[in-house]
C-alpha cells in the first residue's frame, strides 16, 4: 500500500531511468513511512518551526519535494544544454526526491521530535538511504543539501539539489514576507 502512495505522491519517479534506483527511492519513502507510522504522506508538513513563524501552516512536504525536484531538473537540463558538464540526471532526480525523507522522523504532525531536536536535519535521511542500499552519492546529497550540517556539496548533483532546495524554500517564505532577508 505505501508503495502506491509514494508513487502517487511523486510522479517524478518515472523520470528515473534506472529501475533499481527508482525502486530504491520508493523503498526509502516506504521505510520512513512505516518506521514513523505516517498515516497520510500528503499531510506531512514542510517545516513546522518555520511554518509557525511565517503563519504558513498549510505548507506540505510533498509539494516542497516536488518543487525541489522540478527546480533541480531545470538547472541540470540548463547545464547539460549550455555547458560541457558531466552529470547524472537520474542522480539529480533521485537525490531531490529523497533529500527531505528525514522529515517523517523529525516531526509528528506540527510537533518536533527528538530526532529533530537532538540530531537535526538530515541525519535520519542518511540512515534511510543507507538502509535501503541506495548509492552513497544519494546519502551525500541528503547530508549536504542543508546548512544544518558542515558537509558541503562535493558533486554537481549535490550542488544542484542544494540550490534547488534553497530556492524552493525561499518561494515558500516569499508568501509571508516582502523581504527574504528578514526570515
Amino acid at each position: 500500500m505505501s508503495e502506491n502512495v509514494v508513487r502517487a505522491a511523486f510522479p517524478e519517479l518515472e523520470v528515473i531511468e534506472d529501475g533499481d534506483l527508482r525502486a530504491g527511492v520508493v523503498n526509502a519513502w516506504v521505510t520512513a513511512i512505516e518506521e514513523n507510522d505516517v498515516d497520510d504522506l500528503t499531510e506531512v508538513p514542510w517545516l513546522p518551526p518555520a511554518q509557525r513563524a511565517l503563519g504558513l501552516e498549510n505548507e506540505r512536504l510533498v509539494s516542497h519535494v516536488r518543487d525541489v525536484t522540478a527546480c533541480a531538473v531545470a538547472l541540470a537540463e540548463t547545464l547539460l544544454e549550455r555547458r560541457e558538464v558531466t552529470l547524472s540526471l537520474d542522480t539529480v532526480v533521485a537525490g531531490a526526491l529523497v533529500h527531505d525523507v528525514s522529515k517523517l522522523a523529525e516531526f509528528d504532525g506540527m510537533t518536533e521530535t527528538p530526532i529533530y531536536n537532538l540530531l537535526g536535519h538530515p541525519y535520519y535521511g542518511v540512515y534511510v538511504v543507507a538502509v535501503v542500499d541506495l548509492p552513497v552519492e544519494l546519502a551525500h546529497i541528503v547530508l549536504s543539501h542543508t546548512s544544518r550540517t558542515t558537509v558541503e556539496p562535493a558533486t554537481i548533483e549535490a550542488e544542484l539539489v542544494r540550490r534547488a532546495d534553497e530556492v524552493a524554500a525561499a518561494a515558500i517564505r516569499s508568501q509571508a514576507t516582502d523581504d527574504l532577508r528578514t526570515v
